[in-house]
């Protein structure tokens, strides 16, 4: 018997509804981050995009377990010497709502040219609105 693997034109896409208000910020990334790879599909091949895109709404809602709102801290360089910031998630959550979120999934998925174009089939928004109505997404289950 012959292993099968997709091929990138033989993809079928399908997009995703999910609400993520007072879902667990950790158990929402890792389904949202199968879904991008295709994991949750029976073609998946690993070197091949075979996921689906997914469009979340209400991130500002999402829900972080323990002290983490206080103590999780996310890190960037300004590139001059001892430009090294930090916001909690705290802040991070009412500055960006959006990138806690994003910053998550993009950490599980592969840090290659695959994973980036991964990246960009996830649609992230602070409210309940979102301009997808016309791709009809299906929700999904966490």
């Amino acid at each position: 018997m012959k292993t099968y693997n997709a091929k990138p034109g033989e993809v079928e896409r399908i997009w995703y509804l999910l609400d993520a208000q007072d879902l667990v910020l950790g158990r929402i990334s890792t389904r949202i981050a199968d879904v991008l790879r295709g994991k949750h599909k029976p073609q998946y091949t690993p070197h091949v995009d075979t996921g689906d895109f997914v469009v979340v709404i209400n991130a500002e809602k999402v829900k972080l377990t323990g002290n983490k709102l206080e103590d999780k801290k996310y890190y960037r360089h300004t590139g001059y010497i001892g430009g090294l910031k930090y916001r909690t998630a705290e802040q991070m959550l009412e500055e960006k709502p959006t990138e806690v979120l994003k910053h998550s999934v993009k950490g599980m998925l592969p840090k290659s040219s695959l994973g980036r174009t991964m990246f960009k089939k996830l649609k992230v928004y602070a409210g309940p609105e979102h301009p997808h109505e016309a791709q009809l997404p299906r929700k999904l289950e966490i």
